[in-house]
């Protein structure tokens, strides 16, 4: 792969890319790069994430500096023991003048629910680590965070999520802020690996992993459906950018808000198939995860076309499906709306939270529209974190963790009613 010193002047197409409006934020930390450590060789596994396929299976990726490294994971359930092994598929990609590492791709299982399995990728000399799979059934917690980048921030972000008991990880989009420089997609899963080893990271995309650039790059999202392949194919979905799963009686969606979502669209023809096939008697929770945020009162990312005009397609599909939760990123900073429908208060419409704030170099949008909405319940501009906790059927505790003076601060929680066990909603 690359070194740091792959260098690239785009200063002018990173604006567009990022789609910053012309707020202030405060100053923010500055990047961390993560090198590779220095005792692993080229055949040594980096950059480890493993992701949920199906409701036993696990995704195992990681990327190699060398070429000639099996795609192969032996696995068991104690330390040391591996009973069992499963083979996977290699590739790489090109940017510019970046070729990225070998990238492997194994599917493993079935497995049993929540439960510890030891693993090591490629040969036999490499490190043993574990993961542990979800529960099949309540209660299981999701984290959430979107926009992390690779920051003082973020590192204190993922300390504080690493610190809590969590079964998955869900990321509104914009992971790794590297807008171009594929270098900083490495640096990015070094710096993830040490949760994303461990528990499933399901993602969508963000603006900044379009890295689309006019004549002299055509195609968009070269890395990011590269290097974090979703099992969209599972769901019926013909696009790594959009895609479901179910975990534990929890449905969840997640959105791609920088892909074709008109009413005539493959991915508006899928939510729509996809939302009607949920049986809500074994599955009474349904999630949804996009980027930009349908509702918003920061003065940052108003009026955007993904945003209102994504909310004026398909907000019905979502209100009419009894959706519970929205999560968006993009604006960074905290808000929680109530449960809202076509910008009214509507106790069977979907709660809106967006939590653009795991730590991104762009720092705070910090201003708000004034005076509050009487949608909004609750808003601040820092950097934190959320746990859903869904305790069973009915009943599910939202908490957002402040990022105070590196202290994980719960500073709003509420707890909420699935609208499938609403009377009223039915």
């Amino acid at each position: 792969m690359a070194s740091m010193g792959y260098v690239l002047v785009v200063l002018w197409f990173a604006g567009i890319l990022s789609g910053v409006a012309s707020y202030v934020r405060p100053p923010p930390r500055p990047t961390r790069f993560v090198r590779l450590a220095e005792e692993l060789g080229g055949a040594s596994p980096q950059q480890v994430h493993i992701s949920l396929v199906g409701t036993d299976r696990m995704r195992i990726s990681w990327i190699t500096e060398d070429f000639s490294t099996p795609a192969t994971v032996v696995y068991g359930k104690s330390e040391g023991s591996f009973g069992y092994s499963a083979n996977g598929t290699t590739s790489s990609y090109d940017y510019l003048l970046y070729d990225s590492g070998e990238i492997h791709d194994v599917v493993v299982g079935p497995l049993e629910p929540d439960t510890v399995y030891y693993y090591r990728c490629g040969s036999d000399s490499n490190p043993e680590l574990s993961f542990k799979t979800p529960p099949a059934q309540f209660p299981i917690t999701f984290a959430v965070a979107g926009d992390l980048g690779q920051t003082g921030w973020t590192n204190s972000t993922l300390q504080h999520i690493s610190k809590s008991t969590y079964d998955v990880f869900l990321l509104p989009g914009d992971l790794s802020y590297a807008d171009t420089q594929q270098p900083l997609w490495d640096s990015f899963g070094r710096l993830v690996e040490p949760l994303s080893s461990q528990r499933p990271w399901m993602v969508t995309q963000g603006n900044h992993e379009i890295e689309k650039l006019p004549i002299i790059h055509s195609k968009s999202f070269t890395s990011y459906n590269a290097r974090w392949r979703m099992p969209f194919e599972e769901s019926g979905s013909s696009s790594n950018l959009y895609y479901s799963f179910n975990v534990a009686g929890v449905h969840v969606v997640m959105l791609g808000s920088y892909t074709d979502f008109d009413s005539g669209s493959p991915q508006y023809q899928w939510l729509g198939d996809d939302l009607r096939q949920v049986n809500r008697r074994t599955t009474p929770w349904i999630v949804v995860v996009i980027h930009a945020p349908w509702y918003n009162s920061n003065e940052a990312h108003q009026g955007e076309v993904e945003s209102v005009e994504m909310k004026a397609v398909m907000e019905d599909l979502l209100y009419g499906a009894r959706v519970d939760v929205v999560f968006a990123g993009h604006v960074h900073a905290y808000e929680r709306f109530a449960r809202v429908y076509k910008e009214e208060p509507n106790n069977c419409g979907p709660a809106y939270i967006n939590i653009g704030d795991g730590g991104n170099r762009e720092g705070l949008a910090t201003k708000y529209i004034d005076p509050q909405p009487n949608i909004s319940v609750f808003r601040e501009a820092s950097f934190g974190h959320g746990i859903f906790q869904v305790v069973n059927g009915s009943h599910a505790q939202w908490t957002w963790h402040r990022n105070d003076d590196d202290e994980a601060v719960a500073a709003d929680s509420v707890w909420l009613r699935s609208l499938s066990s609403d009377p009223a909603c039915q």
